[in-house]
């Protein structure tokens, strides 16, 4: 039996750097996208944007509601065409690739018939994808095995989302594109999902998850997008994008201090250094360039304590980001 897939890029004995770096150079990006453009009427949903995965990689896409998160996935699913731009999934036109069955994706809502059970819903999707050989890995994986003979309608929410997966996995795409794929799901579930996810992904698939939880991005993605009024406003490692971000947040209960005036009178010292200053009862919470001398400053002139020294986290770096870029793109 014949697969178009692309060639692995294992090989059986240990290639030489230079090797190496020519295969990176030969194989294609598992998603190539260039100047992408969508629009509804006269909205620009999607600005002209560009993104490159490569395989073996986990990309989180972020943006909040409205952004163009879900019109982009929809176009590398070669669901919606672009008006402008292009996209490749290792070299394919999208539609071409979903043929092929180079992707597989787990989309926010549809897609699962409530009188089904999970066992009828899986060989359905198997049939249709010729993977029947894949459906024993596939609930095992996913932890579908103990529910098969449940009807659909009877799943909880991070059991239809298990199903998705189950469904998106089948035939073993080289690319999966998951939009809000824990969605509903617990803490517990959530890793779950995450270990099944890397464990069948492996070092040769490429992910792109859409996802508004920034710690889940931050926990289980290798790189970063986030995207606003459809433009990419941010892109790379969790630590790249948290450089982004200016200042460190210093907090400290201070006793008696009599209101936010009170509080910048008491920074005057280090007042060249501070970002932002709050009192909300007797919590501090300041935002400075110069982490050290704030809190030297609190430990020996002031009678605060509890201090506490952090990042910013990627929620504010996230606000800050989307807020920078609020300007809307030019109409269609």
């Amino acid at each position: 039996m014949t697969t178009n897939k692309p060639a692995s890029n294992q090989a059986n004995s240990a290639p030489t750097q230079a090797s190496n770096d020519s295969s990176e150079a030969r194989m294609p990006l598992a998603v190539d996208v260039q100047g992408l453009v969508k629009c509804f009427g006269t909205v620009r949903a999607v600005d002209g944007i560009d993104l490159a995965l490569r395989p073996g990689e986990i990309t989180a896409f972020l943006g909040p509601n409205g952004a163009g998160k879900s019109t982009s996935l929809d176009v590398i699913l070669g669901f919606t065409k672009p008006d402008a731009g292009t996209v490749q999934v290792f070299g394919h036109h999208p539609v071409q690739a979903a043929r092929k069955l180079f992707t597989g994706a787990i989309l926010q809502e549809g897609g699962l018939l409530p009188d089904y059970t999970v066992r009828q819903t899986v060989d359905v999707v198997a049939a249709m994808r010729g993977a029947r050989h894949d459906i024993p890995a596939v609930t095992e994986l996913t932890g579908l095995s103990p529910i098969l003979g449940r009807k659909v309608s009877k799943c909880s929410g991070g059991e239809r989302q298990r199903l998705r997966l189950a469904l998106a996995l089948l035939g073993n795409p080289d690319v999966l594109v998951l939009d809000e794929p824990t969605a509903g799901m617990d803490v517990t579930a959530r890793r779950l999902f995450w270990s099944a996810i890397r464990e069948r992904a492996g070092a040769d698939k490429s992910v792109l998850f859409a996802t508004h939880y920034l710690q889940e991005a931050s926990d289980f993605a290798d790189r970063i997008v986030i995207i606003n009024k459809g433009r990419i406003v941010a892109s790379g490692s969790v630590d790249e994008v948290r450089a982004l971000g200016e200042g460190t947040i210093i907090t400290a209960t201070w006793p008696g201090l009599d209101g936010t005036d009170a509080l910048h009178q008491a920074l005057a010292p280090v007042a060249d250094s501070i970002l932002t200053a709050h009192l909300h009862g007797e919590h501090a919470e300041i935002r400075t360039t110069k982490p050290d001398d704030v809190a030297r400053l609190l430990l020996t002139s002031t009678p605060t304590h509890h201090l506490g020294i952090t990042a910013l986290s990627l929620d504010d770096i996230f606000a800050e980001l989307v807020d920078e870029s609020a300007e809307a793109g030019p109409a269609c």
